[in-house]
């Protein structure tokens, strides 16, 4: 997995904590956030109300496959793609039964 360069502000006391933080474990700023982050990420992926709203971005084709997969596992994903499948068909077939 690559890595990408963020550019963002944060409030200097909240730095000023990353960094004592990064000073007493032996670790830099940034494994500090990357790893408050990843832990922010596995909370937030647990909660259902968040994961309806992973699946809703997918069915209004906001965000790729992968990127669902990512959040909700490969078999829910798959399982939501499926559904997805037949809702566009649905809609599909009643637009062409609209145009007779």
């Amino acid at each position: 997995m690559g890595t990408t360069r963020v550019n963002f502000r944060l409030p200097e006391d909240l730095i000023e904590k990353a960094d004592i933080a990064a000073e007493i474990t032996h670790k830099n700023r940034t494994e500090i956030l990357k790893e408050a982050l990843q832990e922010y990420l596995e909370d937030v992926e647990d909660d259902e109300k968040f994961k309806e709203a992973v699946v809703e971005l997918y069915l209004d084709n906001q965000i790729e496959f992968d990127v669902l997969k990512e959040f909700i596992g490969r078999q829910d994903a798959e399982a939501v793609r499926a559904s997805k499948t037949l809702l566009d068909q649905g809609d599909e077939l009643a637009d062409e039964l609209a145009d007779l």
